[in-house]
């Protein structure tokens, strides 16, 4: 029985990994063949080039973090010289606290950013710590009677789950490179701001 080399447009990456920062850096880099690439499957170079796609899902799981500490995951990436149709189509930074938890997302246009061929681009996304989130919901007088179990374990779980989006347009577009995503702690008294 002959094995099936068919080329698959997903590239599947480590389901989870232990957060680990590097001391040079103050963060962990994930490289792009750990990362979860849906119309990716190519991922010999230190980069994964999307040569003509029309929706993106590019996604990571880190583990061992702190419910109480403030996080900032993102993603490096570039255009290159022959890229299209992404000045027309936002990308989004979503992340969030376990598998139940609410994402929290920036909304990013690549418009500015269509002429910087190659110059690398970090696209970023905060996650509050849990005190600070049930602080701002008590801050926005938000009270429901109802709490929902699955919130409450998001909040104490040490998984933080994040993406790189552009599943909405329908457009078709290339020449973006994923060159490696990141996550690092933030220092307490940063501020937090959502677009959502």
């Amino acid at each position: 029985m002959g094995t099936n080399n068919m080329s698959t447009p997903h590239h599947a990456g480590n389901p989870s990994l232990e957060f680990k920062v590097d001391d040079k850096t103050k963060q962990m880099i994930i490289p792009a063949r750990h990362l979860n690439i849906v119309w990716g499957n190519d991922t010999r170079g230190s980069a994964v080039e999307l040569n003509q796609v029309c929706w993106l899902e590019v996604t990571g799981c880190v583990e061992k973090t702190s419910p109480e500490k403030i996080y900032e995951v993102g993603f490096e990436v570039s255009l290159g010289a022959d890229a299209f149709g992404w000045g027309s189509s936002p990308l989004y930074v979503m992340v969030k606290r376990g598998k139940d938890g609410k994402f929290e997302w920036t909304k990013y246009s690549m418009q500015d950013h269509h002429q910087s061929h190659d110059h690398h681009i970090s696209l970023t996304a905060k996650l509050m710590s849990s005190s600070k989130k049930q602080q701002q919901h008590k801050e926005d007088d938000i009270h429901d009677d109802i709490i929902n179990n699955n919130n409450n374990n998001a909040a104490a779980d040490e998984k933080i789950y994040f993406g790189l989006y552009e599943v909405w347009s329908g457009k078709w577009k290339g020449g973006l490179k994923i060159h490696h995503a990141f996550v690092h702690e933030l220092p307490a008294t940063t501020l937090t701001t959502t677009t959502n």
